[in-house]
């Protein structure tokens, strides 16, 4: 069956709908992502073209990296998309889904970089930097 989610940022003007498989929720504790989100990075991976954004001339772009790019409502700041170069997927934040979105969490990548104000709970996988590749291939 094609699993349908849909989704908005927090005053509505862009809304998002993904079609087919999403990957598990990632947990980014990298420097970035805490400075823009304010504690941890969550999302889901979507194939671009299973991905329809309405609204889209109200997302806006941030280069945050030599390799990659953050996608953000210009009206009320909602960060929405995270998207590496040459990508044909884009990474969707799992809190603008709305529910039940039926998605799942996967693992936690750069807790060498995690705020010292929590503590990663041992339920999922934690990996210091990136997920290793042999940790995808199991």
């Amino acid at each position: 069956m094609d699993e349908l989610r849909t989704g908005a940022c927090l005053c509505g003007a862009v809304s998002l709908r993904t079609q087919g498989t999403v990957s598990e929720v990632v947990f980014c504790h990298c420097s970035q992502c805490r400075l823009q989100t304010g504690l941890h990075y969550a999302a889901t991976d979507v194939a671009r073209d299973r991905l329809k954004v309405t609204g889209e001339d109200m997302v806006r772009w941030y280069r945050s990296s030599d390799g990659a790019q953050r996608g953000f409502c210009s009206t009320c700041g909602s960060a929405l998309f995270w998207l590496r170069d040459g990508s044909d997927h884009i990474s969707v934040m799992a809190g603008a889904f709305d529910e039940p979105s039926g998605l799942v969490g996967g693992y936690h990548i750069f807790c060498a970089d995690k705020g010292d104000f929590y503590e990663i709970g041992a339920t999922l996988p934690a990996y210091q930097a990136g997920r290793p590749a042999s940790a995808s291939s199991g």
